[in-house]
């Protein structure tokens, strides 16, 4: 690739190049200029019951909102965003070719993560396997 920004990577719900999206849905209207997903993924990424990876927020009791929200934005910027070239990795999947690694978070936006989410559980070990 001649450049690592302004791409998409090859997976799943991933438009091939970026552009124009003018009518994503709610958190990720950030990327509405320049876009790797589609309205219909943006909308997808804040479902509880997503048919994006067949997963649910709410698998182990309800999510808490201000928790939820980081996960979404989580979602939307690896579906969205075409500034994730210097992260993406290659893998080993049916359903995707690409990934993304080791994406560097804001010290803030971590610390904030942690305190909306520190009271939230999960029933699974690892959220990436093993799901029925």
């Amino acid at each position: 690739r001649d450049s690592l920004l302004n791409i998409c990577m090859d997976a799943k719900h991933h438009k091939t190049a970026p552009g124009p999206e003018g009518q994503l849905y709610g958190q990720c209207a950030l990327w509405k200029e320049n876009a790797c997903c589609t309205a219909n993924t943006s909308l997808e990424a804040h479902q509880d019951q997503s048919y994006l990876y067949n997963f649910n927020w709410d698998h182990c009791g309800a999510m808490p909102e201000k928790c939820k929200r980081h996960f979404i934005q989580d979602t939307c910027l690896y579906e969205c965003s075409p500034n994730l070239g210097p992260w993406i990795d290659q893998a080993d999947n049916s359903w995707r070719k690409e990934r993304i690694r080791h994406v560097p978070l804001c010290r803030e936006d971590c610390e904030q993560w942690w305190e909306d989410c520190q009271d939230a559980v999960t029933c699974k070990v690892n959220w990436h396997k093993g799901w029925n």
